[in-house]
């Protein structure tokens, strides 16, 4: 009688990680294969794809315009006047460009703590 796939899988859930590393070992060796070759292209096609650089926007300040002036003035270096003229001129309001995403994510999250709309472009 052979083995279905659902029961395959039933027996995967039941393993822990130690055996599970195992069995891809076993499997490598049997068959002659290297199981991560093949989930290393898709890794490299979706880094490709990704932005190297990002421009973080104001696209709205909302209604704490003191909170975003504060938070302005702590991710850019401004001055506190030079941050409200900033935050005071028309929207989209362009905070920084050509930083890293990682970069442009945690000055997202500040911003938006603060009460501002951010797209990251």
């Amino acid at each position: 009688m052979a083995i279905t796939k659902d029961e395959i899988i039933q027996a995967l859930e039941e393993m822990t990680l130690v055996q599970l590393n195992e069995l891809v070992k076993s499997i490598e060796d049997h068959f002659g294969v290297v199981a991560a070759a093949a989930v290393a292209a898709p890794a490299q096609e979706a880094t490709a794809a990704a932005p190297t650089e990002v421009t973080v926007v104001i696209s709205s300040v909302g209604a704490q315009k003191v909170a975003v002036i504060k938070a302005v003035k702590e991710l850019t270096g401004l001055g506190l006047m030079d941050a409200k003229k900033l935050v005071d001129g028309a929207t989209p309001i362009v905070v920084k460009e050509n930083v890293k995403p990682e970069e442009g994510e945690k000055m997202k999250e500040t911003l938006v703590a603060a009460g501002a709309s951010v797209d990251l472009k």
